[in-house]
């Protein structure tokens, strides 16, 4: 009962945007699972769901890999980008972005938050971030947006 319940909250928030735990229990129990706000609490918790922006500033649960890229979150990374990134550089899946020092885990978070799906992840140091893309294809495109924000 726990397994469907937990995969049927993946699809209920995949398919319409949740903005709270009652709207979620009320879509259960339009689709037959019975459950209290306690359960549904422990599920998201399980599931690691977050809330991320949408348009008009309301907040929606989703997965944490399927953060939707928000203009508020595009606009601080760019931001970012412009007061703190001295270079940008690539080999193979591995883009390396070099910051003034102390900022790379402030930029690296935004990178995160932006939620580009080509982007798996980042590591960052104090001066370093190593950025993470999937497929190895598509890195040089990575790279040109990822200047663009430069400019």
């Amino acid at each position: 009962m726990k397994l469907r319940r937990q995969q049927l909250i993946l699809e209920i928030i995949e398919s319409k945007p949740i903005t709270t735990q009652e709207e979620l229990a009320q879509e259960l129990r339009n689709r037959g699972i019975p459950t209290t706000q306690a359960t549904i609490s422990r599920d998201i918790k399980e599931l690691q769901l977050v809330k991320v922006p949408t348009a008009g500033d309301v907040y929606r649960y989703a997965r944490p890999q399927q953060q939707l890229e928000s203009p508020r979150s595009q606009e601080r990374l760019r931001r970012l980008f412009q007061d703190a990134v001295v270079n940008i550089d690539f080999s193979e899946n591995i883009i390396v972005v070099r910051t003034l020092p102390g900022a790379a885990q402030g930029v690296a978070s935004a990178i995160d938050q932006v939620g580009w799906r080509e982007i798996i992840g980042t590591v960052a140091g104090d001066d370093t971030i190593f950025v993470i893309v999937k497929p190895r294809e598509i890195v040089m495109q990575v790279v040109e947006r990822l200047e663009s924000l430069l400019v």
